[in-house]
Order: C-alpha cells, then sequence, then structure tokens
C-alpha cells in the first residue's frame, strides 16, 4: 500500500479510513470509465422555488459526470441560507464522498431535501467543498 518512497498514497489511505466505520465504503476516483469534470460556468445561475430567488451567482461551476446530466454547484455565501434548513438525510456516492441534505422553506411552502452537499468530498472532488447542488425537479435553475 506504499509507494516507492514508504508513503501511502492519498486514495489508498483515505478509503482504508472508510472500511473501518460501520459500512465499508470505498472510495473511487474517477477515470475513462466514469468521468467527472469541474469547470467554472461563466453565466449567471439563479435558483428560485416558489417564486422566491434561493441562490444566484457569477462563481457557479458545472459538474458534468459520465452520462448524468450537468449539476450547476452554487457558493453557500451566494445561497439564502436563512431559507434553508438542515435535515437529517445523507447519501454516500463512491466518487464525490458522504451528501448531506436541505430543505427550503420559501413562499410558505417546504421543499424537502431538494439541496444537496458534500461538506467534506473525498479529495478528488474537493472543488465542490462548500458548494450547493439543487434539485431541477423542486426548483428552476435558470443559467442567464
Amino acid at each position: 500500500m506504499t509507494d516507492s518512497k514508504g508513503a501511502v498514497p492519498w486514495h489508498k489511505a483515505l478509503a482504508s479510513l472508510y472500511r473501518g466505520g460501520k459500512r465499508s465504503v470505498i472510495m473511487k476516483l474517477p477515470g475513462p470509465d466514469h468521468p467527472i469534470s469541474i469547470t467554472a460556468n461563466p453565466r449567471k445561475v439563479r435558483v428560485t422555488a416558489n417564486g422566491v430567488v434561493i441562490a444566484e451567482t457569477t462563481h457557479a461551476l458545472s459538474l458534468k459526470e459520465a452520462s448524468y446530466p450537468v449539476v450547476q454547484y452554487i457558493p453557500r455565501a451566494d445561497a439564502n441560507m436563512a431559507l434553508l434548513s438542515k435535515t437529517e438525510r445523507s447519501t454516500h456516492c463512491p466518487y464525490k464522498g458522504d451528501a448531506s441534505y436541505f430543505s427550503i422553506n420559501a413562499d410558505g411552502k417546504t421543499l424537502d431535501n431538494s439541496i444537496w452537499t458534500y461538506e467534506t468530498p473525498f479529495p478528488a472532488m474537493d472543488e465542490i467543498t462548500g458548494y450547493l447542488a439543487f434539485y431541477p425537479s423542486k426548483v428552476t435553475i435558470e443559467e442567464l
């Protein structure tokens, strides 16, 4: 598990750490069989729910994963966090890590688990730390 200098590669060390918990989780690295790219979106992105602006930014990141649709990740600093409440829901992605969720409270309505975020993503996805992603089936996402 060490390289020629006796060091443990970060991806193997991290995968070992995750095996120690209740569930065995192996971190996978993006590659030709499952490519993931993260690029700065040059356009302004606005997210609304029930006519209320939840987030608006010129600093969105576009994440393209394999054959899935592109996801816009919005910096938390550009979201109205007062409208969000963290939930107990969590999921795991072998490429990005553990996701936590937020509900949106806008215009007297609650949109449960409509946002996900990777608080501490795997190192290969470190760029999305501090960013939020929104389910397009629950909100309106516009590129302006």
